[in-house]
């Protein structure tokens, strides 16, 4: 994995143009963490997760993830908790957190954040690898950081 001052740097200078590429964003933060998948969901007015951008989600499962309540799935959770929510593999996971259709995705560790600036929700970002996968404590902290900077183009 290469440097977070480096991936929050570029992921900055995206950010400052007039209307960011959120694709390339999102494309950007899943090779820095080497995922497959990745999904990029905005809170609207309604307290709904609306999906903004995403990569690599089969195209029969979009509807499903086009909008997500606050509570449901692993966005959904995590949006709740203002707190990332991880699943080693998502494959054999039992818990409930992820929906029964995310197992669709074929992905096994994944990650979902809170977009969050002073403790305001604007959203969720995804990550998934087709293997199963433990996120380490500062791969976790780099993706708030990013849901950070996220937050600050969007209040």
């Amino acid at each position: 994995m290469s440097d977070s001052k480096e991936i929050l740097a570029t992921i900055n200078t995206e950010l400052t143009k007039d209307s960011p590429n959120w694709n390339s964003i999102l494309k950007i933060t899943l090779a820095h963490f080497s995922c497959s998948t990745g999904t990029l969901h905005f809170l609207d007015d309604n307290s709904l997760l609306k999906l903004q951008s995403q990569i690599g989600i089969p195209d029969f499962l979009i509807p499903k993830l086009s909008t997500i309540p606050i509570g449901k799935g692993m966005a959904g959770i995590a949006a709740e908790r203002k707190k990332p929510v991880e699943m080693c593999n998502l494959q054999t996971d039992d818990s409930g957190i992820a929906r029964p259709s995310a197992k669709d995705t074929k992905v096994e560790g994944s990650l979902a954040a809170p977009l969050l600036l002073n403790d305001r929700l604007f959203g969720t970002i995804g990550i998934a690898k087709p293997v199963p996968y433990d996120f380490t404590e500062d791969e976790i902290n780099l993706l708030m950081q990013i849901g950070k900077l996220i937050s600050k183009k969007m209040s």
